[in-house]
């Protein structure tokens, strides 16, 4: 019988800080059953080409103080370019409450303002996120 194939997911951030609030994230998510690649790398360019060279399903961005909502249309524009937009993108922490439906608009699946729970984050992503290759 074989394996069954995880769903894979690129945690990026975008800003500064709460390094260690990440490495729990994923950790929780691999503890989980998510495959979870962890890339410190911060320019849409670095994240869209660590999310296709890893083959990743998708893309969970963590925006932090100094986050830009122009960081994220980027990935969301690159994905296009790439013809990768099956990989689906989430974004959550510090952003406006006026920004967070610029990124709707720009094809961002969900949003998760501060203070969701990291239980929140693994149950809508056991239900919102598929397999897509």
């Amino acid at each position: 019988m074989q394996d069954e194939k995880r769903v894979r997911i690129l945690m990026a951030k975008f800003g500064e800080g709460y390094e260690n609030a990440l490495v729990k994230l994923a950790l929780a998510f691999r503890e989980s059953g998510f495959e979870i690649i962890y890339t410190e790398t911060q320019t849409p360019e670095a994240i869209v080409a660590s999310a296709i060279q890893e083959d990743v399903d998708h893309i969970g961005i963590t925006t932090l103080p100094g986050a830009r909502i122009d960081d994220i249309r980027r990935v969301m524009q690159l994905l296009d370019k790439a013809g990768a937009r099956d990989i689906g993108v989430t974004a959550g922490g510090f952003l406006s409450y006026d920004d967070i439906p610029k990124l709707k608009e720009v094809g961002i699946v969900q949003f998760f303002p501060m203070g969701t729970t990291i239980q929140e984050l693994i149950d809508w992503a056991r239900a919102n996120i598929k397999q897509t290759h």
